[in-house]
């Protein structure tokens, strides 16, 4: 069996991964917990920066020698701390992107911590949680009484993008916003996030988010490890 711990944004990750992630993987001994990150002395959540990254990492690392640590953060609005951040943003390509991001992030935890590499699995999903709900619109408009009307609306935005991970990252245009502006009852994050993403499932997700399946995929293979 093999431990893995999740350093989640907010709530509606951690939700998210302990109601459908860590029950996928848990019949492969592969044993998922979220991890809020303290942003004050009274309060976890919220935006992460790479000294607090660095900083739990190193003191989870180290009281779990026996764990791997992984990352559920989003890239849009990512903090400008993180590794290559700036020469990230030169890549046109989403994907060329990602890779960027990730591999700067993998070798400064794993320089800063001093563990060994297969410890620290890097994932910033783009551009965020929400984008994941657009894997199947019909389902997702199927959560709340009333979202059925804007069903149309919905899969009219997941049609004019490669993928939903590619739903972009202005504030107008983000996966939230475009959720907050078309739905109502209003779509509040924490209540409706876990509630769609149960209904769509994950496994349209990964059909749909290559980038999610990749991360889920380096998961299931710890199985055994």
């Amino acid at each position: 069996m093999v431990e893995v711990i999740v350093f989640a944004e907010g709530h509606t990750e951690e939700q998210f991964i302990k109601r459908l992630v860590a029950p996928a993987l848990r019949h492969l001994q592969v044993f998922v917990k979220p991890q809020l990150l303290n942003t004050s002395q009274d309060a976890r959540g919220g935006a992460i920066n790479f000294d607090r990254l660095k900083f739990n990492a190193r003191n989870t690392l180290r009281q779990k020698p026996d764990a791997i640590l992984t990352t559920f953060v989003d890239l849009y609005a990512l903090d400008t701390s993180f590794p290559a951040y700036e020469e990230a943003k030169t890549k046109q390509n989403l994907d060329d992107r990602l890779n960027c991001l990730r591999t700067a992030l993998h070798e400064a935890v794993v320089d800063y911590v001093g563990c060994r590499p297969e410890r620290f699995i890097p994932h910033i999903q783009p551009y965020e949680f929400e984008g994941l709900l657009f894997s199947d619109p019909h389902a997702l408009a199927g959560t709340e009484p009333g979202w059925d009307r804007s069903e149309g609306a919905l899969v009219k935005v997941r049609a004019a993008f490669e993928t939903p991970e590619h739903i972009n990252d202005g504030y107008e245009t983000k996966p939230s916003r475009r959720l907050e502006k078309l739905l109502q009852p209003g779509y509040k994050k924490t209540r409706h996030g876990p509630l769609a993403a149960e209904r769509i499932s994950l496994a349209a997700m990964e059909r749909e988010c290559p980038h999610f399946c990749y991360w889920l995929g380096r998961l299931r293979a710890l199985q055994g490890v």
